[in-house]
């Protein structure tokens, strides 16, 4: 049975409303990674959390929520493992001002929003889809971040060292 031209037309019509909200999507979340990138620092900014010693909290946790994030489509279940990894060891925090209270209550109400701003911009149907995306990159970010202040409490002059050579 074949289609009339009326109905190809409005499927044609339909695809590239989907791909043109797709592409807003794409765009909103590319212009989001400054704003992902500052909430991220500022939680490991202000989070408590180890810091040093051999029960710090290393790049390989963070990555391990990165994977978990990436095989997911579920705030929640990303949350779920966090607070999984709070309850099997102290690294992450613990308590209101935690580390890892701090990256949920971003995931709940920050990065929610933000998805929720690109999903209007956009004009497009899946919340969720969005604010996992949104999550992923956060957390990733979080992963690189990480490292580098791990890097610096294990080598506290490089930096003193920077500084010098610039002058």
């Amino acid at each position: 049975m074949s289609q009339t031209v009326e109905q190809q037309t409005d499927q044609h019509n339909e695809q590239q409303t989907k791909q043109q909200q797709e592409l807003a999507v794409q765009k909103g979340i590319r212009q989001a990674e400054d704003n992902l990138v500052r909430w991220i620092e500022k939680a490991l900014e202000e989070g408590k959390y180890t810091k040093a010693g051999d029960k710090k909290l290393e790049e390989s946790q963070f990555r391990n929520l990165l994977r978990v994030a990436e095989t997911t489509e579920s705030p929640e279940v990303i949350k779920n493992f966090l607070r999984y990894q709070v309850g099997r060891e102290e690294k992450w925090g613990r308590g209101k001002d935690s580390l890892a209270e701090k990256i949920v209550h971003d995931i709940d109400h920050v990065l929610r929003k933000q998805a929720a701003d690109i999903q209007s911009e956009a004009k497009a149907e899946k919340l969720s889809e969005i604010w996992v995306q949104l999550i992923r990159l956060y957390l990733g970010y979080g992963t690189r971040r990480l490292k580098y202040l791990n890097y610096q409490a294990e080598n506290p002059d490089s930096e003193q060292k920077q500084n010098l050579s610039k002058k």
